[in-house]
C-alpha cells in the first residue's frame, strides 16, 4: 500500500486517511458499482454485511489508486467492502444480493495484498464458508472416534453374549 498523500487539500487529505485507515486493518476488500442502487437496498445491503463484520463505503478512484497503486478495474463509481472476518461470507452476501438485484455490480477486490478480478470474486463466494470448514474438520476429527467406539462397544456387546450363553448353559446342566 502506498500512503502518497502529498500536495492534497486538507478536505482530500482527511478522505485519503480515512479510507487508508479502513483498508489497513482489513484482511481484504471487494469493489462494486453500486450505481441504481436505491436507499432501502443501499441499507438493507450495509445490514446484511454489517451481520458478516464488513463495512461499505463509497469512494473516490483515485484515491484507491494512490493506496494500492494502479488498480485497472476502477472506472465509474466504486464502492469498497472492508473487514477483518470472513472474506468467503462477504462474498456469497455481495454475490446473492447481486443476483437478487442486479446491483452492486462486482469490480474485483484485494485480498491480504493480491488483486481480485470480478470472477475471482464470484469464485470465493462459491468456497465453503468459515463456519461451513469448521464442522467439516470436526466431522473428520470425529469419525475415527466413533469408529473406535462403535467397535469398542461391539466387543463388550460380544463378550456380554458369550457370559449370557455360559449362564443359560449352566442353568440348563443344573
Amino acid at each position: 500500500m502506498s500512503t502518497e498523500n502529498t500536495n492534497l487539500r486538507l478536505e482530500k487529505q482527511a478522505m485519503f486517511n480515512e479510507v487508508q485507515e479502513s483498508v489497513s486493518g482489513a484482511l481484504y476488500m471487494l469493489l462494486t458499482d453500486c450505481t441504481g442502487m436505491t436507499v432501502l437496498e443501499t441499507l438493507d445491503f450495509k445490514k446484511q454485511l454489517k451481520g458478516a463484520d464488513a463495512k461499505l463505503k463509497v469512494v473516490k478512484n483515485t484515491t484507491l489508486n494512490r493506496i494500492y497503486g494502479n488498480l485497472n478495474t476502477l472506472t465509474g463509481p466504486t464502492a469498497m467492502i472492508s473487514g477483518a472476518g470472513d472474506v468467503v461470507e462477504v462474498a456469497k452476501i455481495l454475490k446473492k444480493f447481486s443476483a437478487a438485484t442486479k446491483k452492486p455490480v462486482i469490480k474485483g477486490g484485494v485480498l491480504e495484498g493480491s488483486v481480485l478480478s470480478s470472477n475471482d470474486v464470484v469464485a470465493l463466494a462459491d468456497l465453503p464458508g468459515k463456519k461451513e470448514l469448521q464442522a467439516m474438520l470436526v466431522g473428520t476429527l470425529a469419525a475415527p472416534m466413533t469408529q473406535v467406539v462403535g467397535v469398542m462397544n461391539q466387543k463388550v456387546c460380544s463378550l456380554l453374549y458369550v457370559l449370557n450363553a455360559v449362564v443359560e448353559k449352566k442353568e440348563q446342566a443344573a
